[in-house]
């Protein structure tokens, strides 16, 4: 037998505070207390403020210690403490490593249960300045991936598109999904399954499931199928198919003998874990280099692919089932 709980004293304990919060901690057969006010929870939240009312001092069947009323939590002691200090305080977030990103998960997860819209919003908007809506988010992304040095030897963003994935269902935000899922097609199925990748693996009470889930797993191999159907059409239509400006001003044929190896040597050097967004850019710089094309020609490619990958990133929340970018937008950050 485990025995009674223990009690713990949390952060923040206010010494003048009238209400005591209790969060079970399963892994030390503790129970973690906060002592704070009933006021300022309750203007945050009616669901808080419905509780509370449950508890009011001087009721004969209300549990109390330090003299106040006690209302049991079942929530996780570190994430009920990083929501509390986040109505007292504001919300901190950073990006620094894996653990912030557990620290936003956790403010993210009792905001959406206690329906604290503000500090959900916050949530989630800081979750999109990794986890892109929009193409230049995702260009600021893969820059930064490129160039970050390693925190605690993981690489940027330093935590799993599937931990994202599933944080993002299990909250009900639908603006990460798209994001989470192009960046998680870009790992095999196989490794998915497995599971043992060492983002997945870090402990934390805060971590989301590593397990796709079947519906998920369709949603992946549709963003999977997608990537590599684009990344082939614009290699064979956009590249090798491609024909000269109109205003060409190469010497005959030298132009779409240029096209032709552009396409050649990009329908060789494609991989399964190729992402068609950046991709499409090294073309336009492979093709700037080669000296024999003409101004026209090379202005009207760059135009012409940047459209497509605008139209690439407009299409994606479609192929997994959402509605436009704007529309889920509207859902999930209004207000």
């Amino acid at each position: 037998m485990q025995g009674t709980p223990r009690l713990v004293r949390g952060e923040p304990w206010f010494d003048d505070g009238n209400i005591v919060l209790f969060a079970e901690d399963t892994a030390p057969n503790a129970s973690v207390a906060f002592k704070v006010h009933r006021g300022v929870l309750a203007r945050h939240s009616e669901i808080f403020q419905s509780m509370l009312e449950l508890a009011m001092p001087g009721a004969s069947d209300i549990e109390a210690t330090e003299d106040c009323p006690v209302v049991r939590m079942h929530d996780r002691p570190a994430e009920l403490s990083a929501l509390i200090r986040a109505l007292y305080d504001g919300a901190a977030f950073e990006h620094r490593g894996i653990q912030d990103f557990y620290h936003v998960a956790g403010i993210l997860r009792l905001s959406t249960k206690y329906f604290i819209a503000y500090l959900r919003r916050e949530a989630i908007r800081h979750l999109l300045q990794i986890w892109p809506h929009t193409l230049e988010g995702h260009d600021r992304f893969v820059e930064r991936a490129v160039n970050a040095p390693l925190v605690d030897d993981m690489t940027y963003p330093y935590v799993h598109p599937l931990h994202v994935l599933n944080l993002a269902r299990e909250t009900h935000v639908s603006i990460i999904v798209p994001a989470a899922l192009y960046f998680l097609s870009l790992y095999c199925l196989s490794d998915i399954l497995k599971a043992d990748h060492p983002k997945l693996l870090v402990e934390h009470p805060s971590r989301p499931s590593s397990a796709l889930s079947a519906h998920d797993l369709e949603k992946y191999t549709l963003m999977f199928q997608h990537r590599i159907d684009v990344v082939l059409d614009f290699v064979r239509q956009h590249c090798s198919g491609r024909a000269p400006s109109k205003t060409c001003q190469g010497l005959p044929g030298l132009c779409q003998k240029a096209f032709n190896r552009l396409g050649s040597k990009l329908s060789r050097s494609w991989v399964v874990r190729t992402g068609p967004l950046h991709y499409t850019v090294q073309a336009i710089d492979e093709l700037a280099d080669d000296p024999n094309v003409c101004r026209p020609c090379r202005r009207a490619f760059q135009a012409d692919v940047l459209a497509l990958r605008e139209r690439i990133w407009e299409g994606l929340p479609g192929i997994v089932g959402l509605p436009s970018w704007k529309e889920i937008e509207r859902v999930d950050l209004s207000g």
